[in-house]
């Protein structure tokens, strides 16, 4: 319930800001698809930190790892859109949608796992399988 509160609130701030920039300001689709995901990817990460991920002991390696999943979100969000608005011609807006959905699912995920984990994985010892 809390990851969907926040995920609303990033979908409305980096569409929010992808809209606003791309119709109000002409900005080219792919610059103001990375602005927006950056604005929205923000809040998350301050949202999920302090409310979602509340149990998590942070470390300092915590807004690293928030980094590498959100760099690696963005690349897979600017592909997709280049591909649906290049190659399927899809509309801008529709495009940006469907790549936020894959987005927001593939990055929860990472950031469940990994960034904000509630304890550090277990080492394995040789023998272990």
């Amino acid at each position: 319930m809390k990851f969907g509160i926040v995920g609303v609130s990033n979908t409305l701030i980096t569409f929010a800001v992808y809209l606003l920039l791309l119709k109000g300001f002409g900005v080219w689709y792919l610059a103001a698809s990375a602005v927006g995901f950056i604005a929205g990817a923000t809040n998350g990460f301050l949202l999920n930190r302090r409310w979602t991920f509340r149990g998590h002991v942070g470390d300092a390696l915590t807004p690293v790892r928030w980094a590498i999943v959100q760099s690696c979100g963005l690349g897979i969000n600017e592909g997709l859109l280049y591909l649906f608005v290049h190659d399927a011609r899809l509309d801008k807006l529709l495009a940006q949608a469907f790549a936020t959905a894959v987005v927001t699912i593939t990055t929860f995920f990472a950031n469940r796992a990994w960034t904000f984990r509630s304890q550090p994985p277990v080492a394995m010892v040789d023998g272990d399988v």
